[in-house]
């Protein structure tokens, strides 16, 4: 496995989601693009790989986007711990080019969400199903979302 190239494609991605991704928020509401890249890779290469490109890309990104240092590095490490038990080497093209990974990554994004929202974003004089709901479940709706061009990609690739 090449071990260069998620990072190649973090770098990229953490610019556009600090400066392009604000720009087409809805209320607020933002898709994860540096998720989707560890999600994906968690997928590729296994639990413990993706935990630890997921601390890797979370400490970044908090680093960058000026965010409690930590809130992104623990809850892409928890997501992608989760997404790791869904691993499996003899599936890693059908699991990447099908409506799995779809499945897969609104589970991670939500997870990574919740826990971002619980440790960077608390607010205690918010409802719980308010933040079930704007915290959690609308990101996971919208970085699935994005996650289509993934999946699209590597049908017409043909890994499937």
């Amino acid at each position: 496995m090449n071990y260069l190239k998620p990072i190649l494609y973090f770098i990229p991605l953490l610019l556009i989601q600090l400066v392009v991704v604000p720009l087409i928020s809805i209320y607020g509401i933002v898709p994860n693009l540096v998720l989707l890249v560890a999600v994906y890779y968690a997928l590729l290469g296994g639990q413990i790989y993706g935990m630890i490109l997921g601390f890797i890309f979370g400490f970044f990104f908090d680093l960058f986007s000026g965010g409690i240092l930590g809130a992104s590095m623990l809850s892409m490490t928890i997501a992608s711990f989760v997404i790791g038990y869904f691993y499996n080497e003899n599936r890693v093209d059908t699991n990447t080019a099908s409506y799995f990974f779809l499945i897969v990554l609104f589970i991670a994004a939500f997870i990574n969400s919740l826990v971002y929202s619980f440790a960077g974003n608390f607010n205690p004089e918010m409802k719980f199903t308010a933040l079930l709901l704007e915290g959690a479940l609308l990101p996971a709706v919208y970085t699935t979302i994005f996650g289509l061009g993934i999946v699209a990609f590597n049908m017409r690739k043909g890994r499937v």
